[in-house]
């Protein structure tokens, strides 16, 4: 691989526009994942480790012939993105329903954690004036729709 696939598959998988965000840290946003790839084709594993550590933020350690541990942080990277980068590159993963369902749940997960990050948008400067209406409008304790010739009769 040429510097310049390097530096594509670099721009694919990390996400710059989560920084650019305003995220949170979170104390568990340092993701360990297992990526799998197909059995058939072992000889990708030792390709794509040596792509993907000369990524800067990555850990990349082979656990098994087929098999990759990676270690990155949700601010900056996320399995859906690495496994649409190297998708791309022509590399295969398990293809079974256990692992395809794993990859959805993982993808679903880091998602929701990556929106619960996101710092919210400043409140308008008049916000309260909301609730105040709010609260008119809402039938609470001192109303009393009954005139006041029954009332006074009880």
């Amino acid at each position: 691989m040429n510097p310049e696939q390097a530096r594509k598959l670099r721009d694919a998988v990390r996400h710059r526009s989560h920084r650019d965000q305003g995220l949170v840290h979170q104390y568990d946003s340092a993701k360990t994942r297992l990526l799998r790839f197909d059995a058939l084709l072992a000889e990708q594993t030792e390709q794509v480790r040596q792509l993907l550590d000369g990524i800067d933020g990555l850990e990349v350690v082979t656990v098994a012939p087929n098999c990759l541990r990676v270690s990155y942080n949700l601010t900056e990277y996320t399995l859906k993105g690495l496994e649409k980068a190297l998708i791309s590159q022509g590399f295969r993963f398990q293809g079974s329903r256990y692992r395809k369902l794993e990859r959805a749940l993982i993808h679903f997960w880091e998602e929701t954690q990556l929106r619960n990050m996101r710092v919210p948008q400043r409140l308008i400067k008049k916000s309260n004036e909301v609730y105040v209406k709010a609260w008119e409008q809402h039938p609470h304790g001192d109303r009393d729709d009954t005139p006041v010739e029954l009332r006074e009769e009880r």
